[in-house]
């Protein structure tokens, strides 16, 4: 078995309870129940969520349940010429938000855009709307600024490639990286959302290295990832709601591989379990996602798996 992984700590992204962009998603759970379900299945931290209290309140929440805060989310308005008004504000207030909460790592992403939605998937063909060389100086410009913001509080930011914007290929994200001062901006590499726009996981993790600093494990099911290549499924909205995304161990990704690729760096950072929409309960969802991981994480321990 090459390089060691251990045992990382696991977190829960809280969309697999509240998705307010899917309308089969099913009613809107409290903070509080997400929070209580997330210690009851043993993570050991989240994302922040929705209707989730803040500051000192959500300090107190997490602590007296043994959770941590291991991430906040931005997601900058950007258009083909760059961050729409108010993104930098946006990712400021995310950035204080997590401060104030005791926090870890901001994960900043481009936020879904008209003219990429519908190309998800297909983002790589021909005559997709694609960002300008001003929207591209203009977009790593942003993301240096607030990466200096989030250094001076103490905290990394970690870009985020997603299936729907301006930032959604593996050339997307190659060019961005390649835009941006690696101590300012690092990466989240979401090994769905890559798997979507046409990449590697394994890869992209072998390129990047140690610029990769946070994981959200999310699996992509196999028949909806097909038929969104193809036209048949329309864009991103329609292809959550036909729950292209997964339990993990359950999809196209290969889990194993990315853990010996982590393994490879001695990746320390968090694993974040991710599931946007789910057929099953949500804690089933979740509880499926963290068990997987730790089975997996606990076989390369044991040596059981070397790849």
């Amino acid at each position: 078995m090459s390089g060691a992984l251990g045992r990382p700590p696991i977190g829960i992204v809280p969309i697999v309870w509240n998705n307010t962009d899917v309308e089969t998603a099913g009613p809107r759970v409290p903070a509080k129940v997400i929070l209580d379900e997330a210690a009851r299945l043993g993570f050991d931290g989240v994302q922040d969520g929705i209707g989730f209290p803040v500051g000192a309140a959500l300090r107190s929440e997490l602590g007296r349940r043994g959770l941590r805060l291991a991430e906040v989310y931005a997601a900058l308005p950007c258009g083909p010429d760059g961050p729409g008004p108010g993104a930098l504000e946006l990712g400021r207030a995310r950035l204080s938000a997590l401060h104030q909460a005791d926090g870890e790592v901001l994960v900043v992403a481009a936020g879904l855009a008209p003219g990429r939605v519908e190309r998800a998937g297909r983002a790589g063909s021909p005559g997709t709307l694609r960002l300008s060389e001003a929207g591209w100086t203009a977009f790593a410009a942003t993301l240096e600024s607030l990466g200096r913001e989030a250094r001076e509080l103490g905290h990394p930011l970690a870009f985020h490639g997603h299936a729907g914007t301006f930032v959604e290929t593996p050339a997307e994200i190659d060019r961005l990286a390649g835009s941006t001062d690696p101590d300012l901006v690092r990466l989240c590499l979401d090994v769905g959302h890559y798997t979507i726009g046409g990449g590697d996981p394994i890869t992209a993790l072998r390129q990047y290295g140690l610029r990769v600093i946070h994981l959200h494990m999310k699996d992509v099911a196999a028949d909806p990832l097909a038929r969104l290549r193809d036209g048949r499924i329309g864009g991103f909205h329609e292809a959550l709601d036909a729950r292209i995304f997964t339990e993990l161990g359950s999809g196209v990704l290969d889990l194993v591989g990315v853990l010996g690729a982590l393994a490879e760096t001695r990746y320390g950072g968090w694993l974040m379990v991710e599931q946007d929409t789910t057929w099953r309960p949500p804690s089933e969802s979740a509880a499926i996602g963290r068990n997987v991981l730790d089975f997996a994480l606990r076989m390369r321990a044991n040596g059981r798996w070397a790849a």
